[in-house]
């Protein structure tokens, strides 16, 4: 059975291939083209790729990935639709817990930056991986923030996260919770209430990794 990691990963370079090279995407500064050359980094040169978690790297990773986006774009999403079986990140062992959030809010990072998109709907399995991650991951990328956040996704949980402070509440689905804890904010479909002055700074705090 394939599954959520696999389906967005094929999804998403099939939208690549719609949308081409050249497209803007959600990421500062990067077109389709530099999308796709980060993932391939990400699972073909995971020594290249240090600087996405190691900011003291970031300009060597920077320069390979420049090197990786002038391929040819076609053998860019050749190479992305087929991970390599040897890699960490994309095994066939790990590539599922790996890479759905990967996959997903990349392929989101394509669709939302492009003029008349709306929310898809989402598979069950999808949305309960999507809240599994960001059970994982939420307090860690919350936990500088002088806030109580309380991130709520109805008929799956609630994550208490932040560092401490005046109470601000997120309500949305996993998937548009993901999206909001990777600093995609101004896209994602999700309530903000409690403290205004809180709510403004989650809202344009910078999160993710």
């Amino acid at each position: 059975m394939t599954g959520p990691a696999r389906i967005e990963r094929l999804a998403l370079a099939d939208l690549l291939t719609d949308v081409g090279p050249d497209a803007p995407t959600l990421c500062e500064g990067w077109t389709t083209r530099d999308l796709a050359a980060h993932l391939i980094l990400r699972e073909r040169h995971p020594v290249a790729a240090a600087g996405i978690a190691f900011p003291r790297l970031r300009e060597r990773t920077a320069r390979h990935q420049a090197k990786v986006a002038r391929r040819d774009f076609t053998k860019l999403l050749h190479d992305l639709r087929r991970p390599p079986v040897w890699s960490l990140l994309s095994n066939p062992l790990l590539d599922e817990a790996v890479n759905v959030n990967e996959m997903f809010v990349h392929h989101e990072d394509v669709r939302r930056a492009q003029p008349g998109w709306s929310p898809r709907t989402l598979s069950p399995q999808l949305q309960a991986e999507l809240f599994s991650r960001v059970r994982k991951t939420a307090r860690l990328f919350l936990r500088k923030l002088p806030l109580s956040v309380v991130l709520d996704a109805p008929r799956h949980g609630v994550i208490e996260a932040g560092g401490g402070g005046p109470a601000v509440k997120v309500t949305g689905d996993p998937a548009e919770l993901a999206l909001f804890i990777y600093g995609r904010q101004q896209v994602s479909k999700v309530e903000i209430t409690g403290d205004p002055a809180g709510v403004e700074r989650l809202r344009n705090a910078r999160l993710g990794v």
